[in-house]
């Protein structure tokens, strides 16, 4: 094991100097790409329509084709899962990565070829390894095993050569063997589409093994770690998994997590490492330690634009290229890849906080956001005020969303949230006010409007039961994999079925 580990680490080291490259000379590596997707997908029905034979700059890109969303190439998708090839991508596509949901009850199947497996995806969990084994050249990672939880992958009905599930589902059924050689459960357990079965499957297996790292969504490694230690009756994972040194997390933000992973690994020698990998696209990881700043992967396929959130509700909106945005300005992601989707707007937003190199912070969703009464309260400030509320009262956050109360006849509005804690706050009312005051502090329309309750109301705050959120999402079908809880909305389309849930048990 000892020969692996050190045959792993160094052919994992080996990227780095790769990584650095396109750190040095972004620009050029994104024009390479540019250039590099647009004669792939001169011959495809989409290259044909937009004539990107003639493409030869971004200007002409820009004023040719058209910002897009997933209504805008709904048509070409189900043309393609029911087996016509060549639409929006020249090679063979027969998977479909299914959305999960999160602004929208609607499934999205985002198409997912071989080459963003390969060079995106595939490309972005090596790229994880590389840059933790370069930050601990003394890691003993290969010498056991990893955790991932997965959703679940099946055929597609619409046709035999097609298929569809949870993007984590798919990696999974596509690894190459030397990574299912170092993963735990087996592929049967970790694809069983009943999670709690899975999950009861994944902690009865991996506590016989010798497990050094983890990975996933926060939210569900808790869960299997909270059933391992009733199996076990251990106070914490290390008495588990003694050599455990390594959690590669992403989905969701990881502020609310932080402290319930501390007191389930109790070390200082734990590394953590957050990665953005979405369905449509691997951008970004967290290459240092010190830092939750996520840096830009430049290689991997995929073209970037950047639109301004505030030209979010134009009809024709002109967006930035990576050497035109600014630091602490919100953008929402336009991406172009090696898997058809053409000026796609995701529908996540980022900031940057350094441009040499290109680092970044998540800070909301375009459509996951608070602005009924002009406040644009986004999910960073939402996880900012929270974590602040925490520190001050000794609180850690399981799960929680939040929307507004509508103006009523001699009422103002007011935001409504539903908490539920890991461990309650010490204080529920300060907490209440401090998360409160903090929004105020960082979000100046916020402010504003809570200026003497003249267009919102003190927030209205309810302590929800254990397993609240757990519950619902079991009720909607909508357990492990890359499910999660809606954060923030500009309706009440989560709190009322929520609340309701709530009141009667």
């Amino acid at each position: 094991m000892e020969f692996l580990n050190s045959l792993f680490t160094w052919i994992m080291k080996k990227r780095i100097h790769q990584i650095e490259l396109f750190m040095k000379y972004p620009h050029d590596v994104q024009e390479e790409w540019f250039q590099n997707l647009i004669s792939s997908a001169e011959a495809t029905e989409w290259g044909k329509k937009y004539d990107y034979k003639s493409i030869f700059t971004l200007a002409d890109y820009k004023n040719r084709v058209p910002i897009s969303d997933y209504d805008d190439i709904k048509g070409y998708i189900d043309r393609m899962i029911k087996g016509e090839q060549n639409l929006l991508w020249p090679s063979d596509i027969k998977w479909f990565a299914k959305s999960s949901g999160t602004t929208s009850d609607r499934s999205k199947f985002i198409p997912v070829s071989m080459e963003a497996l390969e060079e995106c995806h595939f490309q972005g969990g090596k790229d994880m390894l590389s840059i933790y084994c370069s930050n601990r050249p003394d890691t003993k990672l290969f010498t056991g095993k990893s955790v991932v939880i997965g959703g679940s992958s099946q055929i597609n009905n619409f046709s035999p050569d097609s298929y569809y599930g949870d993007l984590s589902s798919i990696l999974i059924r596509n690894l190459p063997f030397w990574a299912e050689f170092k993963r735990t459960p087996n592929i049967e357990v970790t694809l069983n589409p009943n999670f709690e079965e899975k999950i009861e499957q994944i902690a009865q297996i991996t506590i016989k093994e010798d497990v050094t790292s983890l990975a996933g969504v926060p939210t569900w490694n808790i869960v299997m770690a909270k059933r391992i230690l009733e199996i076990t009756g251990k106070n914490n994972l290390l008495e588990v998994w003694p050599n455990l040194e390594f959690y590669g997390h992403g989905g969701v933000s990881f502020r609310p997590y932080k402290e319930q992973f501390k007191q389930l690994i109790p070390s200082d020698n734990m590394y953590f490492l957050e990665n953005y990998n979405a369905s449509e696209g691997y951008f970004g990881l967290q290459d240092r330690s010190d830092s939750e700043d996520l840096l830009l992967m430049l290689d991997y396929g995929i073209y970037y634009e950047f639109l301004p959130t505030e030209r979010l509700e134009e009809e024709h909106p002109d967006t930035l290229s990576l050497d035109e945005v600014e630091v602490g300005k919100n953008y929402a992601l336009i991406i172009s890849t090696n898997a058809g989707l053409w000026r796609y707007k995701i529908g996540d937003t980022i900031k940057f906080t350094s441009l040499s190199p290109y680092r970044f912070q998540i800070s909301g969703r375009t459509k996951q956001y608070i602005n009924t009464f002009g406040e644009e309260v986004i999910v960073d400030n939402a996880e900012q005020a929270l974590s602040k509320a925490c520190q001050d009262t000794g609180a850690r956050i399981k799960d929680y969303t939040a929307g507004p109360i509508y103006f009523r006849k001699n009422e103002v509005g007011a935001h409504e949230w539903i908490i539920e804690f890991e461990k309650q706050p010490a204080d529920f009312q300060h907490f209440c006010e401090v998360l409160d005051n903090t929004l105020r502090e960082i979000n100046s329309d916020y402010d504003a409007k809570r200026f003497k309750d003249m267009a919102l109301a003190f927030p209205v705050i309810h302590n929800a039961p254990a397993d609240t959120f757990y519950n619902w999402m079991k009720s909607k079908g909508k357990l492990g994999g890359q499910n999660k809880v809606p954060r923030l909305a500009n309706s009440r389309e989560y709190l009322d079925p929520l609340l309701a849930m709530m009141k009667n048990g």
